[in-house]
């Protein structure tokens, strides 16, 4: 992805078009694969974020920005994008649409008993909201991606072990499409929980959000946040199980399906690196970076 390169000037512009003025300085923000991030300092304090959407079109766009003014509105920890002075929450600019946020000031989360009890907690009550009736039900890690690159494979007729992994896998979808399901992040690792100094989070990049089942989004912050060195840490589980059940208390069903969820979890990130960093951005140092996530499978879990 080729980054956007913004200038004081054409930020100044677009933060204009919202109401605000005397733009001092523009930052790079690191993190995000598809997407252009900077931090905008104003003279009265205020901080911004401008976020250029490389990799969307106008419509997917419109559709998060909604999802997560729905979120946002209803007390899920998320910044709620900032309108422009026509009610629009992005505007169209060198083909690419710009958005602004609210900076959120803290750090990324850490991996310490509070913090992934607070970060359950929150899950598990972004899993209670009622979705909204246009949420999207594909998730774009799932089977959509695998079967992308099973077709991928046969028309370059060049299948490797890691694809066949992925296709004897890919039936168990079928056992567990009873499980309860919800409103999902579907990507809740490091880079996309901030906290603040006073404990409370912000979940960021609801960009593969989507109503699917509940369980895989829970496993999914696990595949995220409780490994080290390539091996699961109990503790990690213990707090952010506690904490998402302290909400909202898994079924006995669901218990049953997390080492199956797990696995389907482990995969669909794995085929997202694949994905970008083998097809679609081949030749980088992330070539290999899939292999990360097929490393921990058959890994004793702690559940």
């Amino acid at each position: 992805m080729a980054y956007t390169e913004v200038s004081l000037e054409e930020a100044s512009e677009v933060i204009g078009l919202a109401g605000f003025n005397d733009l001092i300085s523009v930052e790079k923000l690191d993190g995000g694969w598809a997407n252009s991030n900077y931090k905008l300092n104003l003279s009265d304090g205020t901080k911004l974020v401008l976020k250029i959407w490389n990799e969307q079109h106008e419509d997917r766009v419109e559709y998060l920005l909604g999802i997560t003014t729905y979120l946002s509105e209803l007390g899920i920890p998320t910044p709620k994008p900032i309108s422009f002075s026509n009610n629009e929450y992005l505007i169209m600019k060198n083909n690419l649409p710009w958005t602004i946020l609210p900076f959120i000031d803290g750090e990324w989360l850490g991996n310490d008993y509070q913090s992934l009890f607070t970060l359950g907690q929150n899950q598990a009550k972004m899993h209670l909201v009622v979705p909204p009736k246009n949420l999207e039900r594909d998730f774009s890690m799932g089977i959509k991606l695998f079967d992308k690159l099973f077709k991928i494979a046969d028309e370059r007729n060049c299948w490797d072990d890691f694809l066949f992994t992925l296709k004897s896998s890919r039936s168990l979808y079928g056992k567990l499409e009873k499980l309860p399901k919800g409103i999902i992040h579907g990507d809740l690792f490091p880079d996309n929980v901030i906290r603040q100094n006073d404990g409370n989070l912000f979940l960021l990049d609801f960009e593969e959000v989507c109503y699917d089942i509940l369980a895989f989004d829970l496993v999914m912050t696990f595949v995220g946040f409780g490994w080290e060195e390539g091996e699961p840490i109990n503790d990690r589980w213990v707090a952010i199980l506690e904490g998402y059940q302290s909400v909202r208390k898994l079924t006995k069903d669901e218990l049953d399906a997390l080492p199956d969820l797990h696995k389907l979890a482990t995969l669909s990130i794995a085929a997202w690196r694949y994905w970008q960093f083998k097809i679609n951005l081949p030749g980088t140092k992330h070539e290999d970076r899939y292999l990360e996530m097929t490393d921990r499978l058959g890994k004793k879990l702690p559940f």
